[in-house]
């Protein structure tokens, strides 16, 4: 019987129905939908909106399967989310997601009852605004209206399987990123939360990934134009879930998902608890594969600043695209000059990630001239990108995580420059998958762990995951990208004195 494997992202949803005999996708959907920023911190999304396009995405890949039977459905989420429901499970107000920095505000309060370090040794999470437990704090401060009414506090996780007819249940992934998860306990921790005058019975039921938290409702079933009622599986946190989609099971290979944000990540074998991991903003909470743990670098605007440059930037582009046909990031990737650029771009859009997280940095051009064009432009923002990466492999190498090979996944990696420029400045092989949404591959391994198709993450990975081109470094490329590399690290110091005096400015 065949698998869905649903990704809830942050800008778009994506399902595919999988069949695990074959071993591939034989139906898909996708949907795209937006987020209501502004210059406050401020990141917020429709809800509702999100649920009724993951069902639309469902239901048309359930009909271009042409199946009418489902064993089992699992999703893989955006992180760190916060959504207020009522007691069918309905959101009250807007998720406030993981990008949303406006409770930087309550870190004070936090840090008056917590140390951070031991905070990050209880819980794997160190203080920060994209965490889920100081946007529970803000919330009730900032919305007390909502936070009252609320049955719940949910993240993307508990609300889907809510709304697929399993209410007050999560899975161990997300919640042990909350910062009131604790590690060596596998569950909520009493103390955190009491010390804050948060009744338990807030949060969901915490069960592990894989396994299955109930029947899909009647209701949801035949919506889907289904016969039967799929298992509804817990799933996990994207990047720990698109790991396993593009099979880096072991901790010697890493994972680059390249969607809206950048992420490197990969699986540990057993927690990583350490000043250089808190001093570099790497969590270390549960993997999706019901065992094992997992840290990743972030970038916020990894595809998002491509976007930005396509919306913004790329006409011209947009025009070709739609009188040719193509996809306008296509016609961009050609129209690239050869590398390296003469031009830097510091690609902190929201801020830095790992492993500065300076909420104060903002993106940076250095080096353009009157002859600079768009398509160099395009080319020096792909190889910003690129060095924040560089940044964040070179910084887990320091604390003992080595990296043999790179799985590029999410949209960007359809683009073999891209993919190409990867493996030239970051000096290791990079290898694409067959199907690059490896987010939907790896929930649908856990939906079949659920329903007992696979024994466990490792066997559905191998049933299911398929590389499909290795881009090799090439030695001139990566001499000269990393004499680039030596100066683009002078950026963020040489700039955040300035930014830091805006930010105070402003404050």
């Amino acid at each position: 019987m065949h698998l869905i494997g649903l990704d809830v992202g942050t800008t778009g949803c994506k399902a595919l129905v999988i069949d695990p005999e074959k071993g591939r996708a034989v139906g898909r959907g996708f949907r795209e939908y937006g987020i209501d920023a502004d210059g406050s911190g401020k990141a917020e999304q429709d809800a509702g909106e999100v649920w009724a396009l993951s069902k639309t995405v469902m239901r048309e890949a359930i009909a271009e399967a042409g199946v009418r039977e489902i064993a089992a459905v699992a999703a893989s989420v955006q992180g760190d989310a916060i959504i207020a429901v009522d007691g069918a499970g309905v959101a009250l107000a807007p998720a406030i997601l993981g990008m949303d920095y406006r409770c930087r505000s309550e870190i004070p309060a936090v840090a008056d009852r917590f140390d951070g370090y031991a905070l990050f040794e209880r819980t794997g999470m160190r203080p920060h605004p994209i965490n889920f437990f100081l946007k529970m704090l803000w919330l009730r401060r900032a919305m007390p209206e909502v936070f009252t009414r609320a049955a719940r506090l949910v993240t993307y996780s508990d609300y889907v399987m809510g709304r697929m007819g399993c209410p007050g249940v999560m899975d161990d992934c997300m919640a042990s990123r909350t910062m009131c998860y604790n590690l060596a306990r596998s569950d909520w921790d009493g103390e955190i939360l009491a010390a804050f005058d948060f009744p338990p019975a807030l949060l969901s039921s915490v069960i592990s990934s894989g396994a299955a938290a109930g029947a899909m409702s009647v209701e949801l079933a035949a919506g889907l134009g289904l016969a039967n009622r799929p298992l509804v599986v817990a799933g996990g946190h994207d990047q720990p879930v698109a790991a396993i989609g593009a099979g880096a099971v072991a901790s010697d290979i890493a994972v680059v998902s390249t969607g809206t944000a950048e992420v490197l990540s990969r699986v540990l074998d057993a927690p990583q608890i350490s000043p250089g991991m808190y001093n570099s903003y790497y969590p270390c909470y549960r993997s999706a594969m019901g065992e094992g743990y997992f840290t990743f670098s972030l970038n916020h605007a990894g595809g998002l600043a491509l976007r930005w440059f396509r919306d913004n930037w790329g006409g011209e582009e947009a025009r070709q695209a739609a009188a040719t046909g193509r996809d306008a990031y296509a016609v961009i990737d050609d129209g690239m000059p050869p590398g390296p650029t003469d031009i830097f771009v510091m690609p902190h859009f929201n801020g830095s990630g790992t492993p500065d997280c300076d909420l104060s940095s903002r993106a940076a051009f250095v080096g353009l001239t009157l002859s600079t064009d768009r398509p160099t432009v395009a080319l020096a923002l792909l190889e910003g990108l690129t060095f924040e990466l560089r940044r964040n492999l070179d910084r887990m190498r320091e604390l003992g995580m080595a990296t043999s090979r790179l799985r590029n996944v999410g949209g960007g990696s359809r683009s073999a420059r891209w993919l190409q420029l990867k493996a030239d400045i970051l000096g290791v092989p990079v290898d694409s998958m067959r199907d690059a949404d490896a987010a939907c591959i790896g929930a649908a391994t856990l939906a079949g762990m659920g329903a007992g198709i696979f024994a466990s993450a490792a066997e559905g990975a191998d049933r299911l995951c398929r590389t499909e081109r290795t881009c090799e470094p090439d030695v001139e490329m990566a001499k000269r990208y990393a004499e680039r590399y030596a100066a683009y690290k002078t950026l963020h110091g040489t700039l955040a004195p300035f930014h830091a005096a805006r930010a105070v400015g402003k404050a």
